[in-house]
């Protein structure tokens, strides 16, 4: 029993291949998709669009597999990931060094109540935990499109049952709504801000 406890506090280690970068994550019992990337995450992945100076931001970055692979991809730009767990940031932060990906970094902040009010970025992307309740998620759509760039992009994955709540909000807020991708399981909703 001593061995399998030591066993299941060790670091779980895998590789992945995410918008072709060869990736490496640790991550740890209790945050989210800890063996695997998760499918919801790896259809974002899959129809995101990045520009090699784009500044980036991943909002509930978990271990930050979103987050380093939108760094890899935008080489020139920030990344900033965030995510209310202390162990999501811990981890990120060691992917990060781990995956040399010296543009970004992971903090601790409860959606954008911790983020610089001056920053701005191109793009904001995010797995959406199915719980994260509609209070939070008015305040988490508002905060985005405040901290975009005009012009600025958003790209949200949810389980399918949240496709016409999101449609509605992003509409709400931004004025603008495209669904991206639907699979099996999840679709990933896009919207703009305007230039304005």
């Amino acid at each position: 029993m001593k061995q399998s406890l030591d066993q299941l506090r060790e670091d779980i280690v895998f590789t992945d291949t995410l918008c072709e970068q060869q990736l490496t994550f640790h991550s740890t019992w209790g945050i989210f998709s800890p063996r695997q990337i998760d499918a919801g995450t790896r259809l974002l992945l899959d129809y995101i669009k990045v520009k090699p100076t784009d500044d980036c931001f991943d909002l509930g970055c978990g271990y930050g597999a979103i987050g380093i692979t939108l760094a890899k991809l935008a080489p020139q730009g920030r990344t900033l990931m965030v995510d209310k767990d202390f162990m999501a940031v811990e981890y990120a932060n060691k992917n990060v060094a781990i995956n040399q990906a010296g543009n970004a970094r992971a903090m601790l902040s409860n959606g954008f109540q911790h983020i610089d009010p001056h920053l701005r970025f191109d793009i904001i992307a995010s797995n959406v935990p199915a719980k994260v309740g509609k209070e939070m998620m008015s305040v988490l759509l508002h905060d985005a499109q405040h901290y975009l760039k005009p012009g600025g992009e958003i790209y949200l994955v949810t389980i399918n049952g949240l496709r016409q709540y999101m449609k509605r909000n992003l509409k709400e807020v931004f004025g603008n709504y495209k669904k991206i991708k639907q699979g099996p399981g999840y679709t990933v909703s896009y919207a703009r801000r305007d230039t304005s």
